[in-house]
């Protein structure tokens, strides 16, 4: 509709005003249409002019790409009689017609001023006060003419100006609504401009009417119930014209008969009529009475009342029209004389054959037969009731003849007219239409479906059984899925071969051939074909199943339970069966198109030659539902969500759209319960309201928030849900209360408001219902989802009762409060009352709807109470949505897999899965990991600064704060990320739950690292301190060498060129010069580890055969990974046979695990013990072994206690010897480290060759400054060296953790990677290790990942990182001798302070520390400088060819980094399949462990009870089953169900193991590749229950890791 339009229509009228009747509007209201055109002149034409919630349309009636538009509007903030202004009025009617509010022609005008106001001031008289003055005054007085006359537009003009202005879409809208207002409609439109005559048939194709014939026969009435489209309906039609001028109105007339409550015809005495009209003369409206079958009813069948507006006689084209395809013609004329102008008319008339009623103005003698068919009736003297019933008898008494019948489809074939439906596009549209439904004629309705679309018949249907039936297995779980996944593959292949049926190639060619335009014609067209074919056979099913349904009552009703009344059900099943088969309408095509695409897409077929390509069907799928088109979400008849089609329906609509933001409005209620029309009538949608065939699952639909009130929203759509009613009356024979919690839980869960529609005030009839929803609110709130909802009351007889009202509430609130008690009972819940649920005010979230008949139906109008309501409603949701962010169109489609998953399973709570929430927790995690990388890297580097000033002696005590200050910085722009990162994302409304519990890690773990800092470099301080004896001996020791080595060099100074006889000289006096340095001090003796451990055993009571048995054999390094510890026990009892059948049965099962628990527990806490002792302070002790073994043997013998066994001697043995083992490699380097920080000898001999050097260099004759510098080159190497090297690990730390993808996302991302890298080598043994060990594994993968990448595949980038840090040093130490140079050069200081100020500028760099009393004379520093220069340069070159090996004899190693940054998370096994928690956090409480895959139970071991059967179902597929499990050892007898395995003890209560039927292919290959390794590990057999299904060992070893990819 274009706003130009409307101008130039205002044009015209105003033309009219000033020409015809220049007295009939005043000059005000002249002025007021032309600041209205001046008005709509100034507004942007790109601005759309009709504000309302319907479907917009441009000039040129093409569509484009809009869908229903939700906009602000003049009407939209209240809907009661307020005075519009007159620009407002078209708005205002529309608006109100669109909420099916009839008052919308009643729209009182309010002016600009107050000469112009609708209600004109009373003129004052002041007359003298005489005898005779109040009579003179009452005669003579007069109001000028002026102030009288009325000032505002007709309503009726209204309305055709908008039918003018409107594309042929909105007309059909426009005309549709007028229908259900009972308001008459346009038939014949004169056309302004050409005058040509147009029937507006196409408007009319929309409009179905329902009504009952009586029919009497053998003296009683037979009623015939009747649904068709009102363009196909033969019916009598009777004609009214007016002859000339009267002041009689017709149209009120007309009324009488039609409705005597109702203004059908609009009428020159109803509210807001002027005097002057200017879009009605000439006008042909129409309107049909519809019977109820009831005795008071006018007439007996349907009958067409037909009104020419205005002088039938200066309207000769549509007067003979209409007369010629007329029933009857009732003609009002003043009188009856032959010099009337009108008497030729009404000869002609008489003459012929047609009926003729003849209303005569002046006449007074009543009612006469002039002859057969031709009556007379006067109208002077009679009251308009004995005229109407007069005109009902008459009209009567003619239709229960022979005459002759109308049907408005004939309109087309008449000559001089023009229809609507011959517009180009139109006919293109029906044409295709045609071409499509051609190819139904002539066939049985209830048989189309299974002949033209046979996917979504029994295929789909037993499809979707199969399907459900994958998630309730029972016995042979794997086997028994893999038989039903062959069969959905099978039915997914017959429907593929079923594909191709001439119905649908048509549909899709026209789909894809047509413009948009075309498009909506050929759409519209196809479903009023569609609805043609099917009419009559609907009607008679839904009469006999009336009928059937009425006999079933009344022998309910006598209380027989006889074989009759099963009977009679039956047959009413099987009608209620045809009823759904001949229910045919476009939406089973769609569905069609659905199973078509899942069809190939599950197969993943290429369109063949001949058949339409199935890819695209989205895409045009997509197409229609951003045009307006309502899309299935649920297919209803099989109670099944299309999960693959509908993804790809979305994805496409994104694809389009963009990611748009929707609010998800759903609705919910009993069946018939007036959902749709509320939806149709609040947001212009175009829901099917019939009620043979209402919605059936469940419909979406897109309705656009327009721009001008999109800022008040925080989406760009609504997108509303509309539901299939429960409890449906044709589902009574197979629906259950299942079905319904599905369909509720469902919708419930996509909402973020949900509408609970209610029909009546009864809480009672509301039961079943409020149960329904109640549990489905409680299910949302356990897993995380928070809809709001809001409660309509429909039907309510006194809404304005307040009191009754707040009653209701009061009823409702008790009823809900009940039904959460029942649902919390039912669900497990400790829950009081509804608002424990979901946030509920019941004052404010609780509506009263008026009933939506204004009288009885078929023929009441809407009551204007229900449109009042609506816009209330509508008012009430736009309000909550606006306080509402919405969600993206993504995450919709996310949710509606996550919910139809779940609700897949028998326990929705435990089996909903947020996919979108674990997506966003991932990326979560992947950030988190970038914050503690962020905060640990500073940490290390100050951490490096710390050490080497402690080393240096300028640092001997840390404080925590001192620490914290350090951290400080770089902890403020974590936190400030941390914040942004929650406040500006995408995913904000889903991250806020997580907000807190990562900002206290985060600070958890910040505090963690400073002080975990802080011990390490107590414990530096405390090393330090320990070795300060061997310190203090160190300068003394270098001193006396360094003067040994000047003295010796004096001696031999004649020998200097003899490099041979220097160095036996020099290791002549070495060792001489050591022994007198030392002398008194006792030196620190190596660990006898083996001897020790002997000893400690014998100590304990074992045998030393049985010592050096175990320790020869080596069988006690792998106890930890022996699958079958039945070797190690023995039972307590003496009936062999027993022990025998016992081993081989209940322990086999409970107590393998049992035991490696106990290895697993004994392991960690031995050697957290062992890391306890001061080994690197004070040295080895054995007694550490001791307390260990003593430990080890009270929890072994603990653990037998409580055992009906116990555990052999080897047992023990191995286990000690084992954790000895474990402990040795540590036990080993801290007694090293100890040794070389505080053995005197061995430090000495480390500074042989260095004295050697400047031994050579004072025999050479070398100054003190070249034996000083290169005394000080040779100390900066070795901790450069150091240096160099740790600062490498880091960065190479930091360079792999962010490029390296095992390294560089989450905790799921590095198991994924390891889980490849283990494949690719195909190693058993590493697989058991992470199935035992899954942290020990993961270490050995990030140890060899990090040498791979170091040494072999980016050696050139490591090295170029060890090439920076060595260029650092230099420079460093080039800038430090510079700066203590000159510093000591100006303050002409001496020796001491050029090594104090160089001390100190590398104080936080470089260990360094020398004593210079033997270097004294030294006061040439810049010659000192020159000399260390030329040091460094070697220094350099030495460093430059240093191998990255030499990483690993330093504090800081990159794997090691790394295996603390990424080993920091949950290593908590699955109780069934030992599948590792995926969650980067250690400690995630109260977040449960979780897993994306699980794996067969074989992996763990699990087996069949008393039997050697490996088991190898899926627990996630298990905890769907209906099958049980023994959980604990100590309760042999004790049997837990899959379903309740939370209640089986700590192990399983936090786990969370959602049903799925879906396996990763890696777990299913390794247990096929390792299927022997497994047999002989656990000692048991893959057969019986646990034989490996055929289908599994087709997966390859590509396939298995590409599955990863999955995870």
């Amino acid at each position: 509709m274009d706003e130009k339009e409307i101008v130039a229509l205002l044009e015209k009228i105003d033309v009219m005003v000033s020409e015809n009747d220049p007295h009939g509007y005043s000059e005000l209201l002249c002025k007021e249409m032309k600041e209205q055109k001046e008005h709509l002149d100034q507004k942007s034409h790109k601005e759309e002019w009709m504000d309302f919630s319907v479907f917009q349309q441009d000039k040129t009636g093409d569509p484009g790409p809009a869908v229903e538009e939700l906009e602000e509007s003049a009407a939209d903030t209240e809907v009661k009689d307020q005075d519009t202004c007159e620009k407002d009025l078209a708005d205002t009617f529309l608006q109100r017609l669109m909420m099916l509010d009839y008052r919308g022609r009643y729209i009182p005008v309010r002016q600009d001023s107050a000469a112009g106001s609708y209600s004109t001031p009373v003129p004052v008289f002041n007359t003298p006060e005489t005898d005779d003055s109040d009579l003179y005054a009452l005669l003579s007085t007069c109001v000028d003419s002026h102030q009288s006359k009325q000032t505002h537009v007709h309503p009726m003009d209204v309305q055709m100006a908008v039918f003018h202005c409107s594309d042929s879409f909105f007309k059909q809208n426009m005309i549709t609504k007028l229908s259900q207002c009972q308001y008459a409609l346009p038939m014949l439109v004169p056309d302004l401009v050409t005058e040509d005559i147009d029937c507006p048939l196409w408007t009319f194709r929309q409009i179905r009417k329902t009504w009952k014939i009586t029919q009497i026969r053998d003296n009683s009435n037979i009623v015939t119930m009747k649904n068709m489209p009102i363009c196909k309906a033969e019916t009598a039609m009777v004609l009214f014209l007016r002859l000339g001028s009267l002041s009689l109105s017709k149209s009120q007339l007309m009324n009488t008969l039609i409705n005597e409550r109702h203004n059908t015809f609009f009428h020159r005495n109803c509210p807001g009529s002027t005097k002057s009209r200017y879009l009605m003369d000439g006008v042909a409206e129409i309107a049909w009475y519809c019977p109820a079958g009831k005795l008071n009813d006018a007439f007996t069948d349907c009958v067409a009342f037909c009104n020419l507006h205005g002088d039938a006689l200066l309207f000769e084209k549509q007067r003979d029209i209409l007369i010629e395809k007329s029933s009857v013609c009732v003609v009002l004329v003043p009188t009856l004389e032959k010099s009337q102008s009108s008497a030729g008319v009404i000869s002609a008339l008489f003459k012929s054959q047609k009926p003729l009623i003849i209303l005569i103005a002046d006449d007074d003698r009543g009612t006469s037969q002039l002859k057969e068919g031709k009556y007379k009736i006067g109208l002077k003297d009679s009251s308009q009731s004995s005229i109407s019933d007069e005109l009902k008898g008459i009209i009567r008494n003619i239709l229960s003849g022979p005459h002759a019948s109308f049907q408005l489809e004939t309109m087309a074939e008449v000559s001089g007219i023009r229809v609507d439906e011959n517009d180009k596009l139109c006919q293109k549209g029906k044409s295709a239409a045609m071409k499509t439904v051609h190819l139904l004629s002539g066939m049985d309705v209830s048989k189309i479906k299974d002949k033209f679309l046979p996917c979504q018949g029994q295929l789909w249907h037993k499809w979707c059984i199969i399907n459900k039936e994958l998630h309730h297995l029972k016995g042979h779980i794997e086997k028994e899925k893999c038989e039903k996944q062959q069969k959905l593959i099978k039915i997914r292949q017959d429907q593929c071969s079923a594909s191709c049926s001439q119905l649908m190639k048509s549909f899709i060619e026209s789909l894809s051939s047509l413009s948009s335009t075309e498009k909506e014609y050929f759409l519209k067209w196809t479903q009023i074909l569609i609805d043609a074919l099917s009419t009559d056979d609907l009607c008679l099913i839904l009469q006999k199943y009336d009928e059937k349904w009425s006999e079933v009552l009344a022998l309910k009703k006598k209380h027989n339970k006889s074989d009759q009344l099963q009977s009679k059900q039956r047959e009413l099943d099987q009608i209620s069966t045809k009823l759904q088969a001949a229910t045919f309408g476009l939406e089973h095509i769609f569905r069609e198109m659905g199973q078509i695409y899942e069809a190939h897409a599950s197969l993943k077929n290429q369109p063949k030659l001949g058949q339409t390509d199935w890819s695209r069907y989205p895409a045009l799928a997509a197409e229609l539902m951003i045009s307006g088109q309502p899309m299935e979400l649920m297919d209803g008849d099989a109670g099944h969500v299309p999960v693959t089609w509908i993804s790809s329906l979305l994805s496409e609509v994104i694809q389009k759209l963009g990611d748009k933001r929707i609010f998800v409005l759903s609705v919910l209620g009993v069946q018939s319960s007036g959902k749709s029309t509320m939806l149709n009538a609040m947001f212009g949608l175009q829901f099917a309201v019939s009620a043979g065939r209402c919605t059936k699952g469940a419909f979406m639909q897109l309705v656009r928030v327009s721009e001008e009130i999109k800022k008040d929203f925080k989406f760009d759509y609504i997108l509303v849900v509309d539901t299939e009613g429960l409890r449906a009356l044709e589902l009574a024979g197979n629906t259950t209360l299942h079905r319904d919690n599905e369909l509720a839980t469902f919708v419930i869960g996509l909402g973020n408001m949900t509408l609970i529609n209610i029909f009546g005030e009864n809480p009672a009839e509301m039961q079943d219902v409020l149960q329904i929803v109640v549990q489905a609110f409680m299910r949302m709130k356990r897993v995380k989802l928070s809809p709001s909802c809001v409660f309509v009351h429909q039907n309510v007889t006194d809404v304005a009762a307040a009191e009754k009202n707040m009653d209701g509430k009061r009823r409702l609130q008790e009823k809900l409060d009940k039904m959460a008690l029942l649902a919390a009972k039912e669900e497990g819940c400790d829950l009081e009352c509804f608002s424990d649920i979901i946030a509920f005010d019941v004052q404010n979230d609780v509506k009263y709807f008026a009933q939506l008949w204004e009288g009885s139906p078929p023929m009441a109008p809407p009551n204007p109470g229900y449109s009042e309501s609506i816009q209330e409603l509508k008012n009430f949701i736009l309000s909550k949505a606006s306080q509402s962010p919405g969600i993206t169109l993504s995450q919709f489609k996310s949710k509606i897999q996550d919910l139809w998953n779940a609700l897949m399973n028998e326990h929705f709570v435990f089996s909903f899965k947020n996919t979108l929430e674990i997506a966003v927790y991932r990326k979560l995690e992947v950030q988190y990991g970038n914050w503690t990388w962020a905060l640990r890297s500073n940490m290390l580097t100050i951490e490096n600064q710390l050490y080497t000033r402690i080393e240096n002696g300028k640092l001997d005590k840390v404080e925590l704060s001192d620490i914290f200050q350090e951290m400080n910085k770089t902890y403020g722009e974590i936190k400030k990320e941390i914040a942004t990162y929650f406040d500006e994302d995408n995913n904000k409304e889903i991250l806020v739950q997580w907000r807190g519990q990562f900002e206290i890690k985060i600070k958890e773990f910040h505090d963690e690292l400073v002080r975990g800092m802080k011990r390490k470099l107590d414990e530096v301080i405390q090393q330090r301190s320990a070795r300060k004896k061997l310190e203090d001996k160190k300068t003394e020791f270098e001193n006396k060498l360094l003067q040994k080595s000047k003295e010796l060099a004096h001696q031999l100074k004649d020998k200097a060129e003899d490099e041979e006889e220097l160095e036996k000289q020099f290791n002549s006096v070495w060792n001489s010069w050591v022994t007198e340095l030392i002398a008194g001090t006792k030196p620190i003796e190596n660990i006898e580890y083996e001897e020790d451990q002997t000893a400690i055993l014998q100590e304990l009571g074992f045998e030393w055969s049985l010592i050096v048995e175990s320790r020869s054999s080596g069988s006690y390094k792998n106890i930890s990974a022996v699958g079958d510890y039945s070797c190690y026990v023995l039972c307590n009892t003496e009936n062999t046979t027993k022990m025998k059948d016992y081993i081989w049965g209940y322990f086999q099962s409970g107590e393998q695990q049992l035991i490696r628990s106990l290895i697993d527990e004994v392991e960690k806490q031995s050697l957290d013990t062992i890391k306890t002792k001061p080994v690197v302070t004070r040295g080895y002790r054995s007694a550490y072994l001791q307390e260990v073994a003593n430990n080890v043997k009270e929890k072994v013998t603990e653990f037998e206690s409580k055992q009906k066994y116990t555990l052999k001697k080897t047992f023990l043995v191995d286990l000690l010897l084992y954790i000895f083992d474990r402990a040795g490699g540590w036990l080993s380097e801290s007694h090293k480290k100890f040794q070389m920080n505080n053995d005197s000898r061995s430090y000495i001999e480390s500074k042989k060759i260095q004295h050697y050097d400047i031994f050579k260099s004072f025999c050479k004759g070398s100054s003190s400054a070249v034996v000083l510098g290169k005394l000080i080159c040779e100390k900066l190497k070795s901790s450069a060296v150091e240096v160099v090297c740790n600062k490498t690990a880091i960065d190479l730390a930091g360079k792999m953790r962010c490029s390296f993808p095992a390294f560089n996302g989450n905790r799921l991302d590095l198991e994924k990677n390891m889980l490849k890298s283990l494949a690719e080598k195909e190693d058993f043994d590493g697989f058991y290790t992470y199935i035992r060990h899954p942290r020990r594994q993961v270490e050995t993968f990030i140890k060899e990942t990090a040498q791979n990448y170091i040494f072999k595949e980016n050696k050139d980038e490591a090295l170029s990182i060890l090439k920076e840090n060595i260029d650092h040093i230099k420079k460093l130490v080039g800038q430090a001798l510079f700066a203590a140079t000159e510093k000591t050069k100006t303050k002409r200081g001496g020796i001491d302070m050029w090594i104090q100020e160089f001390s100190s500028l590398l104080k936080d760099e470089l260990t360094f520390a020398i004593c210079c009393q033997n270097f004294s004379d030294i006061n040439n520093f810049d010659f000192l400088k020159e000399e260390m220069v030329k040091g460094l340069v070697s220094i350099t070159e030495e460093m430059s060819r240093i191998s990255l090996n030499k990483m690993k004899e330093f504090r800081m190693k990159p794997d090691e980094i790394l295996i603390e940054q990424l080993c920091k998370c949950c290593w908590v096994k699955c109780p069934f399949c030992a599948a590792v928690c995926t969650n980067t956090m250690d400690d995630h409480s109260p977040d449960d462990h979780s897993v994306p895959f699980h794996r067969p139970d074989a992996v763990k071991g699990w087996h069949f009870h008393n039997t050697k059967e490996l088991s190898i179902d899926f627990c996630t597929t298990s905890v769907a089953s209906d099958r049980s499990f023994y959980p604990d050892s100590e309760h042999p007898e004790k049997l837990v169900r899959y379903k309740q395995y939370r209640t089986a003890g700590p192990r399983y209560a936090n786990w969370r193991i959602t049903p799925d039927e879906s396996k990763l292919k890696y777990w299913i290959w390794f247990v096929c590749r390792f299927q022997e390794q497994l047999e002989d590990h656990y000692n048991l057999r893959f057969q019986g229950r646990g034989e490996i299904p055929t289908e599994w060992r087709e997966v390859s070893k590509d396939d298995a890791i590409k599955s990863l990819d999955e995870m």
